[in-house]
């Protein structure tokens, strides 16, 4: 779907409201296919991101796992890994 969009969930430490927050902007501009909304959208646009990013706030702390959580810089660097051989060493 958006390769911007982060997985967020079960991460030592815990996603931040702002993490939250900027995924569910991608989501919203992803789904909108706007970057910056006109002021005539501007409103509604906003009101989409609050409500997705609550509903996402609301399923991370629904989400019931056993798995230990993920370091952040263990996964960055499996990622950078992945981007190294998937488009060459830059």
């Amino acid at each position: 779907m958006c390769r911007n969009i982060k997985t967020l969930y079960n991460f030592s430490p815990p996603a931040t409201e702002d993490e939250i927050r900027a995924s569910a902007l991608q989501f919203v501009r992803k789904l909108s296919g706007f970057t910056h909304p006109s002021k005539a959208n501007e409103e509604v646009f906003n009101r989409a991101v609050d409500q997705v990013a609550a509903a996402a706030q609301d399923l991370m702390g629904s989400l019931v796992t056993l798995a230990p959580p993920r370091d952040r810089d263990v996964e960055a660097a499996k990622a950078k890994a992945r981007n190294a051989v998937r488009f060459g060493a830059g």
